[in-house]
């Protein structure tokens, strides 16, 4: 049985991926040891499967329809950086989202109930929107994660920008040296 790593996941606007490059190439010149999300890669996930069998890509499909059943398309803002767990201890470089943030957890919440039947267990954690830009290598030191943090601080995008949630995408993620390479299994667009 093939098994194929996937998520479920909303598009970036072309737009938006570029003001993340150019905010990347900015934060880049700190030199702190961060592994970089590619911009063309960055998306908004609403859950991660991991590796699943191919025959079920048709059922998680007919699930996210359900989830999506009746919903409209809304807008989410792009504002603010942060770091997880924090900016003292930075491990993950993030772009907060903003407005309409109670739709867009309604909407991941229906899509947990909707694949919970097929065997993915909702997520132990609270669903925190953002997009993951960056994330700091294990190898660096306690002062290195500071320093990152100070800097995420005081930057920021040039202006706010948005996203149109009005699709979500079983996206395949296969993994290579390079990095990942994605592809789209399905796109259910709200109706």
């Amino acid at each position: 049985m093939e098994k194929i790593r996937s998520f479920i996941a909303v598009e970036l606007p072309v737009e938006l991926k570029q003001a993340l490059s150019r905010l990347q190439a900015k934060m880049k010149s700190a030199s702190a040891p961060v592994k970089w999300v590619e911009p063309g890669n960055i998306h908004l996930t609403l859950k991660f499967l991991g590796d699943i069998n191919v025959e079920i890509t048709g059922r998680i499909a007919a699930a996210l329809e359900d989830a999506t059943r009746g919903e409209h398309p809304f807008d989410i803002g792009v504002s603010g950086l942060g770091a997880f767990p924090g900016l003292k201890n930075a491990r993950v470089v993030w772009v907060g989202l903003t407005r309409e943030l109670e739709k867009l957890e309604q909407l991941q919440k229906r899509i947990e109930a909707g694949l919970t039947p097929l065997g993915f267990p909702p997520e132990g954690r609270p669903f925190t929107p953002h997009l993951t830009i960056g994330r700091v290598r294990d190898y660096a030191r306690p002062d290195d994660r500071l320093a990152l943090g100070e800097m995420i601080g005081g930057i920021s995008l040039e202006k706010e920008y948005e996203i149109g949630v009005k699709a979500v995408h079983l996206i395949k993620s296969q993994l290579t040296r390079e990095g990942p390479i994605y592809s789209k299994i399905s796109t259910i667009t709200f109706k």
